[in-house]
Parts: structure tokens; sequence; C-alpha cells
């Protein structure tokens, strides 16, 4: 069955989530994060969320938007394509997040159908935190294919050496600690079988679990520890990244502006292969408000 393009502009009733300083440690924990700016509340400036967290207030949105029986996801059929994620503001314990989705496009490609949410939340001073394009491909859905919507093309791996190169472990556990942590309990991060059952040939990591690691990197190489002055991450999922796999990231300068950097880079398992594709960082200058 093919998704329904009537969808497209719909926008679901808002959601709102309370942030606990629990919801924030353990999220941070399950993406084996050590910044004290997330666990450790005498820490210059208090307790702030990593910027990945903010999946973790807007997770009932997205659903709602993804779930839609009107729209006719395929559940089984769907793979976390693209995240693009616009940090405006930190979110911190007992902020009340607002969070309301909207069906941005769907589009026809050569072997599916590619689904783009746009999530838009604030807290309670009515203050944006976080602008999100979530992009979901349904694999193998029929239909006419006469003039098929193009995908944005591959950008080209950077020219010269990386600035950084940064190896990351992920854990045995990391899909389930990720998986109580995020709300995200699809199956197919937590039970071999249906992993399989779906084609796939063991348990794979979420890709938002991916991105928190790389989102580390940023922040830890480019931001000096401050996670406020990452503004923007932006990945596209090449292929899946198994537990207990070692991940190796690897940033290039990209130019910017008088008040951002902008960073390009690429994410590669063990074998060699990409596993994130044409990814945008943009840093700003100076501290954190």
């Amino acid at each position: 069955m093919a998704l329904n393009k009537s969808c497209i502009g719909r926008e679901y009733p808002p959601v709102e989530v309370r942030v606990t300083g629990d919801a924030i440690r353990n999220y941070a924990l399950a993406c084996n994060e050590d910044n004290p700016r997330y666990i450790d509340a005498a820490a210059p400036g208090g307790i702030i969320a990593p910027p990945l967290f903010g999946v973790v207030v807007t997770w009932e949105s997205l659903l709602r938007a993804s779930g839609d029986p009107e729209v006719g996801v395929d559940v089984m059929r769907l793979l976390h394509g693209e995240q693009d994620m616009e940090f405006l503001a930190p979110i911190r314990p007992e902020d009340v997040i607002t969070s309301r989705s909207r069906i941005v496009s769907i589009e026809t490609r050569a072997t599916g159908e590619a689904l783009d949410i746009e999530i838009i939340a604030q807290n309670q001073n009515r203050e944006p935190v976080l602008r999100a394009i979530t992009g979901i491909f349904i694999r193998g859905a029929k239909r006419e294919r006469s003039a098929p919507a193009a995908g944005p093309r591959d950008a080209g791996r950077p020219e010269g050496e990386p600035m950084v190169v940064m190896s990351q472990a992920i854990d045995r556990d990391q899909t389930f600690r990720y998986a109580e942590a995020s709300g995200d309990r699809n199956p197919i991060h937590l039970d071999e079988n249906v992993a399989r059952m779906v084609g796939l040939p063991g348990v794979i990591v979420h890709g938002l679990c991916t991105m928190a690691f790389v989102a580390r990197v940023m922040v830890d190489a480019l931001c000096d520890r401050d996670p406020v002055r990452l503004k923007r991450l932006r990945v596209r999922f090449a292929r899946p990244v198994f537990p207990g796999q070692t991940i190796n990231t690897l940033v290039w300068s990209d130019g910017g502006n008088d008040a951002r950097r902008r960073y390009a880079f690429e994410t590669y398992n063990p074998d060699g292969q990409v596993v994130i594709r044409g990814g945008i960082a943009e840093v700003a200058f100076g501290g954190s408000r």
C-alpha cells in the first residue's frame, strides 16, 4: 500500500512532557556520556540535557505522525533514513516541553517511498528548544514509477585530512539501555528473531543512538565540552551499526560565518564501511548560556 499523499501538511495535536533530572541522567548514561553538564547538579550552569535528549521529549509527537493509520506507514518495512536537528535552546530539569508534528513531504523513490516529519518543540516560556526533520524510508512500496521523485544526492567524502578522528565502542547491551532511556522499544533493536524476520542479520543499534554518539564527538572535540554550542546536527544513515562494534567518526572543517563554524563528517564501522554519510554539524562561537 502506498503512502497517502493527501496527508502532506497534516498537523497533529501538541504533546506536553515534563523533564526530570533522572530522565536526563538516564539518557546520558544510556549513550555512554560522562559530561558533568548532564549528570552533576554542581556543574557550572546546572544540569542540561544532551543535545539528542530532544528525541525523548518529542517521541510521542513523532509516533502520532508516523503511526497515523491514514498515512499508511508499514512499520515492518520502515527504515530511519535521515535526521536533521537544530538545537535552539538547552533543555533543563523541570522544563515542560510542548511539541507538535507535521507531515512535510511524501516522495516516491526508486526502491520505495520517503516520508519527512517535522517536529517543533518549545518550553514553558514559549522559547523554541528544538526543530527536527525525521526522514523515514519505506522499503519496496509498489506504485507507478514513471516519474519518481529524486532523493537528495549523496555528498562525496570531503577532501584532505580530517581534523578530528574519534573511535567509540558500542556496548553489547547498548540497545537495551537506549530503548529504556529513549522510549524507542522497536523490537528490531531488542529481539534477534524479529530483526532476522525483517531481513536484518541481527539486532541493530538505534539510529538515534548512533547519532547521539556522534553528537558527543562534536561536543567533546569541537565545543570544548560545552553542549550548548552545538547548534545543528544532520545525518544520513547509510547502514546499520551492531552492538559490540567500534565506530570511527572523521570530521573536516567546512567553512561557516561570523556566528558559527560548519563541519562535515562521516562515520564508519570496523570494516571501513560508511554508516553515516554526508554529516553536517554547526557549532557556535563563545560560551553557553
